[in-house]
């Protein structure tokens, strides 16, 4: 079974709200055999609308990246999320 991606692109609008969030998620991703691979860092932007914090994990399966993104503690973090950043998620199941 291949893994997967979980890729966010970020504007963080309320930095402790979104303290509180980046906590707990990560609490869940690492609870789902997630690894962060890039969280923040330099950038460069060639297409598409630019967010400053770009993130990316790495799970065992497409289906544990579905998993962790419903979990109760995932769903905790996102509480803290609304309203604190814009942002987009995709989760990509990788290449076999």
């Amino acid at each position: 079974m291949p893994g997967a991606y979980w890729i966010a692109h970020v504007t963080v609008t309320d930095e402790e709200a979104y303290g509180r969030y980046a906590k707990l998620a990560g609490e869940a991703i690492a609870a789902h055999g997630g690894k962060f691979l890039a969280r923040g860092g330099q950038a460069i932007q060639k297409e598409g609308r630019a967010h400053p914090r770009n993130v990316v994990a790495l799970f065992p399966s497409l289906e544990a990246a579905n998993a962790c993104y419903e979990s109760d503690t995932y769903q905790e973090a996102l509480s803290h999320a609304r309203g604190a950043s814009e942002r987009d998620l995709v989760l990509v199941e990788a290449a076999a």
